[in-house]
């Protein structure tokens, strides 16, 4: 063979000296064999265990043969939609098209279809029938329950159903991987592998089956109320420690999730990245111009998994779970020495992180034996008293991984979380990261400056970040660095009413912020805000939540937060006035726009009579804030 990749094609299959494979799976995303992407790490890990695997990326979904590509595998085959949901690849917040897939060569838009997992899965079951088929990843694991669906603004049943797939594998899959393909080899069907953890089926009776029972999809369909309890059981049990079967009629059927998979030990991730990834995208690719995704990954390194943090909107604890899996710093110095070896380094590492970067220690001492509290945050509204905050071994890591002969650099660019950072009694991983970790701006995600409003995020409220960035600051002016804080901000995100987006708007402008691009609150499947978002009632205390849907509503709120464009003018005009606070309105030094000029001149965003804009320009703060 010419490369260490797997098979793509049936002649890389009748290279290796096969004649068939033991299991194929099918992914929305271009093939790329790097421990960033889902399928990558499965495919390695049935490797490692003795199965052939073949890949079919991309597959032409108006074409049953591209299916077809391997024959019938001999033990079955596994889907996913690649690393990121279909739609949400394909859609803005805005449900407009994206012109681009970072996932796909050359970052060509639409070589997947729309709901991928469901279309490959019919393809398979039109050619294949009742082959054993296996769902995962992103798209299937959101899925897993009756949820609401953004696009058809409808509430869709458990993705099992609509694929007609044996099983779903949900979280980051190894373990049950292993354990359903072990199974199928020694000969055990597949509709009776229903015991293993961090797996979904369908079964026509519930008799026997000992589960709690969560609203069915009929009830969560006709009742905001029930899906708002629903979906409050759904996370409530999304813990490999505590958590229990969970059981959903969906008419005469019946999805039945098992207990979370537990997390991997240190020593099995660390088997997962000693696989012999090439590290790189398929060579087949390098002439329709390479797969984008790749840029920010390749010289990057994960050293976590899971996110005690558990932001309302974030999908990653309801996927990977809260519970804190570790590298050790054999593994990942290995890696780093694997990278400087790389002919295409060039001594940058882009980042050493993982869903929140600053999370190598479990929140408290506890949840090994009892797992993470149920109906409860580590960090917010308030930080838990049982917390503890330890940067020392992540920080003595950076310190080796900065020594390593051939990095010049270390840069942290995946999530800090800074309320987990101020616990830390100690202040030497602060100041390291400010004196060798900041590629001049360090991203951070306040979201918003309402406390109302971060309460329903799950996020810290605002004084905590005020507090962050003045201690930034401090001790960037300390080392004599110019560094800047890069916030994400986010509209439109339920519980976000006018008056907040107003006083946002002013929090920036007083702050000295001008923030290039700001997120609308994006309602993807299985979050709590999307539950919020579709039922207007806060899942945990089942209290009405005020929510922007309306096109009008999202645009004020989302022009807010640019106020100074002069092409948000009219919009915010609009909204300021619908909120009544015209005196925002005016040419004084806490006004957001311009009013009528006392002198006569017109304001900024009107017409000269030749329907020209005026020569008044509306207001831009001037640099970026300092923390002063």
């Amino acid at each position: 063979m010419s490369n260490g990749f797997l098979p793509i094609s049936k002649m890389d299959m009748l290279d290796r000296g096969w004649d068939s494979v033991d299991f194929v799976i099918v992914t929305g995303d271009a093939y790329v064999d790097h421990p960033s992407f889902g399928t990558a790490i499965i495919s390695r890990v049935l490797e490692s265990k003795g199965f052939r695997v073949g890949i079919i990326a991309q597959p032409d979904w108006k074409n049953k043969n591209s299916i077809a590509v391997f024959g019938r595998p001999r033990l079955g085959f596994m889907v996913n939609s690649g690393n990121i949901d279909s739609m949400v690849n394909h859609y803005t917040a805005a449900k407009k098209p994206r012109s681009e897939d970072y996932y796909t060569p050359g970052g060509v838009a639409g070589k997947r279809p729309d709901r991928a997992v469901t279309v490959y899965c019919r393809l398979v079951r039109e050619v294949y029938g009742d082959i054993p088929l296996i769902i995962g990843g992103v798209e299937a694991s959101l899925r897993r329950f009756a949820h609401y669906d953004y696009w058809d603004d409808k509430v869709m049943p458990s993705i099992l159903i609509d694929t007609d797939a044996d099983l779903l594998s949900f979280g980051m899959g190894e373990l049950q991987t292993i354990e359903i393909a072990e199974k199928l080899a020694s000969g055990v069907p597949i509709k009776s592998i229903t015991d293993v953890d961090g797996t979904a089926f369908v079964t026509d009776s519930a008799v026997g089956i000992n589960a709690l029972t969560v609203p069915s999809f009929e009830e969560v369909c006709n009742s905001k109320r029930q899906y708002a309890v629903a979906t409050r059981m759904e996370y409530d049990e999304q813990d490999a420690v505590r958590g229990k079967r969970l059981l959903q009629k969906h008419g005469d059927r019946y999805v039945v999730q098992n207990k979370p998979m537990r997390v991997l030990t240190t020593t099995e991730l660390d088997e997962v990245y000693a696989l012999p990834y090439e590290r790189y995208y398929h060579p087949s690719y390098e002439a329709l111009g390479g797969v984008p995704a790749i840029r920010e990954v390749e010289f990057s390194v994960t050293h976590n998994r899971g996110c005690f943090g558990a932001c309302n909107f974030c999908s990653i604890a309801y996927h990977q779970g809260r519970q804190i899996a570790v590298r050790s710093e054999e593994s990942i110095l290995k890696e780093v020495k694997l990278l400087t070896e790389n002919p295409h380094f060039k001594g940058y590492i882009h980042d050493v992180g993982g869903p929140t970067a600053n999370f190598r220690n479990p929140s408290c001492e506890m949840q090994e034996k009892n797992g993470l509290c149920k109906g409860k945050k580590c960090l917010a509204p308030k930080v838990c008293p049982n917390l503890k905050a330890d940067h020392s071994e992540y920080l003595e890591l950076l310190r080796k991984i900065r020594a390593t002969k051939g990095v010049k650099k270390v840069f942290i660019r995946s999530g800090i979380r800074f309320d987990y950072l101020l616990e830390d009694s100690s202040d030497e991983f602060f100041k390291e990261l400010v004196e060798h970790h900041v590629s001049g701006q360090l991203k951070v995600a306040p979201e918003h400056c309402s406390d109302f409003v971060l309460d329903k995020m799950g996020k810290p409220h605002v004084e905590t970040y005020r507090k962050f960035v003045k201690k930034f600051y401090k001790l960037t002016k300390a080392v004599g660095k110019e560094q800047y804080l890069v916030p994400y901000l986010m509209s439109s995100h339920p519980g976000c009413r006018l008056t907040d987006a107003i006083d946002l708007a002013l929090f920036l402008k007083q702050n000295r912020m001008k923030p290039e691009q700001v997120q609308d609150f994006y309602p993807t499947p299985g979050t709590v805000s999307t539950a919020m978002y579709y039922t207007e009632l806060d899942p945990y205390s089942l209290e009405k939540v005020y929510v922007p849907k309306t096109p009008s509503q999202k645009a004020e709120q989302r022009a807010l937060l640019q106020y100074f464009k002069p092409e948000n003018r009219q919009i915010v005009l609009k909204a300021l006035r619908d909120a009544n606070r015209t005196e925002l309105i005016g040419q004084g030094p806490d006004c957001l726009i311009a009013g009528p000029n006392p002198k006569g001149q017109q304001n900024a965003g009107a017409k000269h009579k030749n329907g020209k804009p005026a020569a008044k320009k509306a207001f831009k703060p001037k640099g970026r804030w300092t923390g002063k």
